[in-house]
C-alpha cells in the first residue's frame, strides 16, 4: 500500500511540471468520428445488426489525443504533422482551435487523406 502511495506522490509531481511548458507533438494527426444510434434489426443479407443513427460527433484522434491529454494537463502542445486538405481536417483543425491550439504546424497536402476512424455506437 505505501508503494502505491509512493508511486502516486510522484506522478502527481510529474504531472504538475506539464503546466505553462511547450511541448511539440509529432504524429498521425487523425479525426475519430463516433455516430450514435440504436439497434432496429438484423440484416438479412448478414449477421450485422442496423443502426438507425441518431447522432454525430467527433474527437482528436492519433497525436491529437496527446495535444488534448497536454492541454488538460496544463501544458502547451504544439502540434506537428500531415493532413490532407479536406473536411475532417479542416474539422480537426476547429477542434484544436476550440482548445485554444494553434494548427500552424499541420501540414495540409491536397493529395493526401485525412486519416478518420469511425465508430459505430
Amino acid at each position: 500500500m505505501q508503494r502505491a502511495t509512493i508511486a502516486a506522490r510522484r506522478l502527481a509531481r510529474y504531472v504538475s511540471r506539464f503546466e505553462g511548458r511547450r511541448i511539440a507533438v509529432l504524429g498521425d494527426f487523425m479525426l475519430d468520428a463516433f455516430l450514435w444510434g440504436r439497434v432496429s434489426r438484423v440484416s438479412p443479407e448478414a449477421p450485422v445488426p442496423v443502426v438507425d443513427i441518431t447522432d454525430q460527433t467527433a474527437s482528436l484522434g492519433g497525436a491529437g489525443n496527446v495535444v488534448a491529454n497536454i492541454r488538460a494537463l496544463g501544458g502547451e502542445p504544439v502540434p506537428f504533422g500531415v493532413v490532407g486538405k479536406d473536411e475532417p481536417a479542416q474539422k480537426l483543425c476547429a477542434l484544436l482551435a476550440h482548445m485554444g491550439v494553434p494548427a500552424d504546424g499541420l501540414l495540409a497536402d491536397p493529395g493526401r487523406h485525412t486519416t478518420v476512424k469511425t465508430r459505430i455506437i
